[in-house]
Formats: structure tokens, C-alpha cells, sequence
């Protein structure tokens, strides 16, 4: 049958070839007429006709009910009505047709490039489109390797990633707290140029975690300058987001401003009970960096609990320096594990609930909190925290964020949302539900339902924001001649499903998602396509998007 198919094709392109031949010998003008015909016939072609939605633009501006054409995984037109013929036409009346999402913090870094999680059918069915990894100073350092695994082997959304200054740091330097020598600090500016050549669109630090948080401001400040040399962004996890809130934002301004890097503040909150109402005076610190002229933006998750290991939550930097072996010798040690004792004691002071995510050493605590546990055992908190990190750590879920702070920091018009998720399937751990809700979450429960800041503008913080804040040019808004990242959700339905309970549940409400113009997710199911790509920032410095011309529907400005 195959070799009928080809030969058959192969016969009718050798006679068509042929007819052209004899017509051009025989009748010339007629020839260049019907060549000129079908040509214009190629340029009326319509992939993909999304009729009848709401459309956001992704740009916080009014809706308009209208047709979407798609050809060649780019928007040709968007009008009020387009009467091209389409080889697919999507019914969207009742429907948001938007851009596709664009998630500024993942920890997709691993999943990524795995069999079982490239998909990223968890941010599909939430409406994303394109996931930003390394994020928090942690992951590939050797973006050149990582990107070009993205590149064999697909993935379900787009993929940017940000060179990671801990992992860099570790690479060089080891978990040591110390100053890094001339050699190692210039061994780090290489590095990191060679990064932003290959493609990253910035660096990212985690300033909690080891080795990242024994890094001095100056030191992020020269491999930052590298960075902006390239065009790239500052993003952090600052250095506290607790007592030291304030000095942590204008350290992180700081390093922008001497760096000459726009300045991106992850996960923006105000952690710890004691410090709970505080996070509009962050947020007037960078208001007034940004009215001085600083590129200055931030990102939340719609959650009042947060997600990371119990070690970087609880424990002091000292007493994780050197990394696993160490901690273990500390806490086998009487004095030194008197004093960390201490430490955690002091830390879970200013905490309200800590429940385990993930606990190899005892998986029948994995979704139980430290307090549960501890009436259990019959064991103080702290030396429950010392047991589990003796033996390997924890990932755990602390609800350490005010409900009042979450919805302030999302009506700033500078704060995009982001899930600080990642790709995930089913497993026995109870991670976050943020990696399966977050989008939903703010643009069904927070703008659709509670109305506390309008649909476009929620739509705005997950996709035209983003994009400014990274620098891209042609995704982000739907626009003629940009690619064709789209999600198309039914405003009533779309919520976000999933609980710290039951963390899996995918959201409702989404119908379709379309990547680079291909079907992701159809009538509601995903389609196991990948056609997400890895993007460079190195490409959009030197490459223009070509230009489509479009229909003769009227589109808009």
C-alpha cells in the first residue's frame, strides 16, 4: 500500500511537470496566468479558523468577539469575520480564545527531558504554552547540552531557560562558604558568557539555597553584567522573603541597577506569620524603583502555601553548607546538633503549617504535617525535622503566606503569575496542587468568580506580561504574523480542580491549546503531541520573524 502511495505520488508530480512543460511551450501567457492564480489560491489557505470567540489580545485591552486564522503555525488575520475556507474551523462562540500561557517559573528543568513528563500535559490542560526553567539557581548549567536534548526529543510547550547561578557556582566553587578566588570568578564570567551565547535569556539565582545564598552582592553583580551584555534578565529568589523582606527587594534592585539587567522578583510574598501584611511595603519599594526608570517586575502563584525542601525551610545555611554528607556529621555530632536544634526551633516559631510532600525515609508521612507527625512519635517538631534530614531530607508544603498579601501583589500591573511548578504525573507524593491549578486558579476562581481584577488583565499577567518581561517579540499576543500559541477556555467552567489533598486533579473548563498552530489539547483532551521547542534568546537578537501577509479580512492594529 505504502509503495503504491509514493508511486502513485511520484507519477502525478512527474505528469503535472509535464503538463506545465507542453502549456508553457504552447501558450505562455496562459501558463504565467494560471501560475499567478495559484499562487494568490496559496495565499488564501487557512490551516486553522478558530470562529465566533471572545479574543484577548493578551495585552489587558477590551475583547472583541471575531475569527482567528492560523496558517503555518502563525496568526494570518484576526477580524470580526473571515470567510476564508479552512482545512479545520473551531466553533468558540462562548469561548475566551487568549494567548497561550507562558509560565516565567518552572522546576520542569529534569521532567523536561524525561520519557514520561516532556508532554507537559499538566500545563496544557492549565493552557500553557511555553515553561521557563532554571529557575531558583538550580539546574543545567551547560545550556547548549540541555537545549539541544529539547530539540531531538520534543516537548509538550515551548521551553526558555535561565542560566542558574547556584548550580554555576557549584560547579566552580563546590557548597564551600567562602569568596571565590580571581581564577574561579573568572572560570564563573565564562561560563556564563558562554551560556547567554548559547541561548539563555538570563540568570536566576536562589539565594536560600546552598551554594547560592554564600554569594555576596558583588559577586552576583560582575557575572550579572555579563548577563546584561546579552540582553538578559536578573531573576531571583531573594535572599529572605520574611523579616528581611525589604533589604532582600533593594539588594536584588541593586544588583539590576550595577548590572544594568532588568530585574525580575520571583514568587513575590511575604512568608512567615510575624511578617504577614507586609508585602505592600515591598511593593512600594519597587514602584519606586521603576518610577526612577528601573526595569523592575515580579511574579506570583495563587496559593497562600509555599513548596520546597524542609532543609532550606527550617535549617540554618550553616548548617547545610557542604551539602548532605556534612549536614549528616553536623546532626551526628552532640554540640553541633544542639545548636541547629536550636536554629529550626527558632525558624518554626514563625510558622504555621508544614505538611510533607515528598519523604523517602518515611513515606507514611507524605502528606501529614511536621505537628501530626510528632504527636505520633511522641517526639518534639524539631527533632522530627533532624530525623528526616539525617536520613536523606524532605520536600514539604508550608502555608506560610496571608490571603489578603496574594490578592494585593495581583493587581499590580508589574506581577505575572507563574506556578514555581513543574511536569508532573500521578506518583505517591503530594506535591503543591500549584503545578496542576495555578492558571485556572487566578484567572477562573481569582478574576472570573471573585473579581478581584478583570479577565483581561488576569490574562495579561500570564501572557502578554510575561513575554515583555522576557523580551519576546513574537509570542505573547495574538497578533498577525506572531506564532500561534493559543489556549481557548469556557469562562464558566475554567477552575482549577486540584487540592493540597488531592494535588493531581487537572483543571476544567480548558478546550483547546495550541502550540506553534498544532492541536496540544482537543475538545478538552490532550493530544500527546510535541510540538513545543526550545527557544533562544540568541535567535530572537538576530533572527526577524517574517512577516504573513494577511487575508482580506480585516485585522487588527
Amino acid at each position: 500500500m505504502l509503495h503504491r502511495f509514493y508511486s502513485s505520488s511520484m507519477s502525478y508530480s512527474y505528469g503535472r511537470a509535464y503538463y506545465w512543460v507542453v502549456l508553457l511551450l504552447v501558450n505562455p501567457f496562459l501558463v504565467s496566468n494560471l501560475l499567478a492564480q495559484e499562487l494568490d489560491d496559496s495565499n488564501k489557505r487557512v490551516d486553522v479558523l478558530l470562529r465566533g470567540g471572545t479574543i484577548h489580545r493578551g495585552d489587558g485591552g477590551d475583547p472583541m468577539v471575531g475569527d482567528l486564522a492560523i496558517r503555518d503555525g502563525r496568526i494570518l488575520a484576526v477580524a470580526p469575520k473571515i470567510d476564508e475556507p479552512a482545512a479545520v474551523t473551531i466553533d468558540c462562540q462562548g469561548l475566551v480564545v487568549c494567548p497561550g500561557f507562558i509560565d516565567l517559573h518552572t522546576h520542569s528543568d529534569e521532567p523536561i527531558v524525561k520519557r514520561d513528563t516532556r508532554a507537559c500535559i499538566n500545563y496544557l490542560l492549565q493552557g500553557c504554552t511555553t515553561s521557563v526553567t532554571g529557575n531558583c539557581g538550580s539546574g543545567p548549567v551547560d545550556v547548549e547540552s540541555y537545549l539541544k536534548k529539547i530539540d531531538t526529543n520534543g516537548a509538550g510547550t515551548h521551553v526558555i531557560h535561565l542560566l542558574p547561578q547556584g548550580s554555576l557556582r557549584d560547579q566552580v566553587m563546590g557548597k564551600s562558604d567562602r569568596d571565590p578566588t580571581p581564577e574561579e570568578m573568572a572560570k564563573m564570567i565564562e561560563l556564563t558568557d558562554r551560556a547567554m551565547q548559547d541561548g539563555a535569556y538570563g540568570m536566576s539565582t536562589g539565594l536560600i539555597y546552598i551554594p547560592g545564598t554564600f554569594s555576596k552582592t558583588r559577586e552576583l553583580i560582575e557575572i550579572a553584567k555579563v548577563v546584561a551584555k546579552h540582553g538578559g534578565i536578573y531573576a531571583s529568589h531573594i535572599r529572605n522573603e520574611g523579616t528581611s523582606l525589604i533589604d532582600s527587594v533593594q539588594e536584588a534592585i541593586q544588583i539590576g541597577r550595577e548590572a544594568g539587567s532588568p530585574v525580575h522578583i520571583s514568587h513575590f510574598k511575604a512568608s512567615g506569620t510575624p511578617n504577614w501584611g507586609t508585602l505592600h511595603l515591598a511593593a512600594k519599594v519597587i514602584d519606586k524603583a521603576r518610577a526612577e526608570g528601573a526595569r523592575v517586575t515580579a511574579d506570583q502563584y495563587p496559593y497562600t502555601a509555599s513548596s520546597t525542601s524542609l532543609g532550606a525551610t527550617l535549617l540554618p545555611s550553616w548548617g547545610r553548607e557542604g551539602g548532605q554528607k556534612e549536614l549528616e556529621k553536623r546532626i551526628d555530632d552532640p554540640a553541633s546538633r544542639m545548636r541547629l536544634r536550636a536554629d529550626i526551633v527558632k525558624s518554626l516559631s514563625s510558622t504555621y503549617r508544614i505538611q510533607l510532600a515528598s519523604c523517602n525515609y518515611r513515606r507514611d508521612w507524605i502528606g501529614k504535617t511536621l505537628d501530626q507527625i510528632a504527636a505520633v512519635e511522641k517526639k518534639e517538631v524539631a527533632d522530627i525535622v533532624l530525623d528526616i534530614e539525617r536520613n536523606g531530607g524532605a520536600s514539604v508544603v508550608n502555608f506560610g503566606m496571608n490571603e489578603e498579601d496574594v490578592r494585593m501583589a495581583m493587581k499590580l500591573p508589574w506581577v505575572a503569575t507563574a506556578s514555581d511548578g513543574g511536569a508532573k504525573v500521578p506518583s505517591s507524593t503530594m506535591p503543591h496542587p500549584r503545578s496542576f491549578g495555578t492558571f485556572p486558579r487566578k484567572i477562573g476562581y481569582y478574576a472570573i468568580a471573585e473579581n478581584q481584577i478583570s479577565l483581561a488583565q488576569a490574562i495579561r499577567s500570564a501572557s502578554g506580561l510575561p513575554a515583555e518581561i522576557l523580551g519576546l517579540k513574537d509570542r505573547g499576543t495574538l497578533e498577525v504574523s506572531k506564532f500561534a500559541d493559543i489556549a481557548i477556555f469556557e469562562p464558566g467552567s475554567f477552575r482549577d480542580r486540584a487540592t493540597y489533598d488531592q494535588p493531581y486533579l487537572t483543571p476544567a473548563g480548558i478546550q483547546y491549546v495550541l502550540v506553534d498552530g498544532k492541536f496540544a489539547v482537543y475538545d478538552g483532551q490532550a493530544t500527546g503531541i510535541l510540538a513545543g521547542k526550545a527557544l533562544r534568546k540568541v535567535d530572537n537578537r538576530v533572527r526577524t520573524s517574517p512577516k504573513i501577509k494577511p487575508s482580506a479580512a480585516e485585522s487588527i492594529d
